[in-house]
């Protein structure tokens, strides 16, 4: 493995340089900066982390904590985004270690983290409104990244997408299609997701003119088996006329709300229309779905290059409200989707 003293011989420069180029200290030109970082990664060389921490004050590490769900696995999003953070921070030379959050307390594991004093941030997901962690870091003075906001007005660098719009435009499409009683299957409103995903379904149902029973809107953690139990319970007509149409919060609980139609005999989307967030998981792919399921999509795997560089960036010093990206997803309209069914149009009573 090279050494700085090889990069020196090589090119002809001091140590010191190397080694200041190499940590970007900006004394160092551009042209030549990038010459010795051509040449040490030609020839294959890897910093020694204890070293580069005297130089920088930095480790070039960054944490992030999965919390476990009650039967002590971790969601199926956030091993998708760990995946592909590992990649993205890779590539700006930064590592990402992990722990598990077992506390009931939920800042306990940040603390335990901090106090090893090896990290430069925090990447945490899943944020809830208010979220105690980001105060907690706040006061701290410790750079860290929300995949996601806990308000609409923040201080903290993020990338998320708009949630709200997220609901708005399946019920617009829906409503277009002569939709009338429209179910909608949340996650968990804990978390700051589901809650502006509730808020953009409630406020677009009431511009579209309807009502919705409150028998119509389910909330837990996203799983198919939550899409089949629910929708079961709601098309059975037990509470009255079933809903013709569903809004879910995920392509997991439309898998769910597919089997029960199914189940029930009912087609789709000749009797029941279905619509979902789709995050791209590698699992329940909505082009796989019979029939294509229709979506709002926004692939989990777009988040992780913006999480990675906003939070190396703060670090570096940007101010965390210039690191602040909110995306639109996308509306695909497939399969899964179609006019309201006959006798279907009558306003909920």
């Amino acid at each position: 493995m090279a050494t700085l003293k090889d990069i020196s011989a090589e090119l002809g420069l001091s140590v010191a340089t190397v080694s200041r180029a190499l940590n970007g200290f900006p004394e160092v030109n551009a042209k030549t900066r990038m010459k010795v970082e051509a040449t040490a990664k030609r020839m294959g060389y890897r910093p020694n982390r204890t070293a580069q921490r005297l130089v920088t004050g930095k480790s070039n590490m960054v944490g992030m904590i999965a919390k476990l769900n009650a039967d002590n696995t971790a969601d199926r999003t956030f091993l998708e985004i760990l995946t592909g953070l590992t990649a993205a921070l890779a590539e700006r030379d930064v590592d990402l270690v992990l722990a598990v959050d077992q506390e009931d307390d939920p800042v306990k594991a940040y603390e335990r983290m901090l106090e090893r004093g090896i990290l430069d941030g925090f990447i945490l997901n899943a944020p809830m409104r208010d979220d105690p962690r980001v105060d907690f870091l706040t006061r701290r003075g410790v750079p860290f990244v929300v995949h996601g906001q806990t308000a609409e007005d923040v201080g903290y660098p993020f990338y998320g997408i708009d949630n709200t719009a997220v609901s708005t435009d399946a019920v617009q499409l829906l409503a277009a299609l002569g939709h009338r009683r429209i179910a909608f299957l949340n996650g968990d409103r804990s978390y700051a997701f589901a809650a502006d995903r509730e808020r953009g379904f409630r406020s677009a149902i009431a511009e579209a003119g309807l009502t919705v029973p409150e028998a119509f809107i389910g909330e837990e953690t996203p799983s198919e088996s939550f899409g089949y139990t629910k929708a079961l319970e709601m098309l059975s007509g037990r509470s009255g006329a079933r809903p013709t149409a569903f809004v879910c919060a995920s392509t997991m609980i439309a898998a769910g709300v597919l089997k029960a139609a199914g189940d029930l005999g009912l087609g789709v989307p000749a009797d029941l229309s279905v619509i979902a967030h789709d995050d791209a998981l590698p699992a329940f792919r909505a082009v796989e779905f019979e029939p294509t399921l229709t979506v709002t999509r926004s692939p989990l795997r777009d988040a992780c290059v913006p999480l990675a560089n906003h939070l190396i960036d703060h670090i570096d010093g940007t101010d965390g409200r210039d690191l602040q990206t909110l995306v639109h997803a996308e509306l695909i309209i497939r399969n899964s989707t179609g006019p309201v069914p006959q006798g279907g149009q009558d306003p909920w009573h």
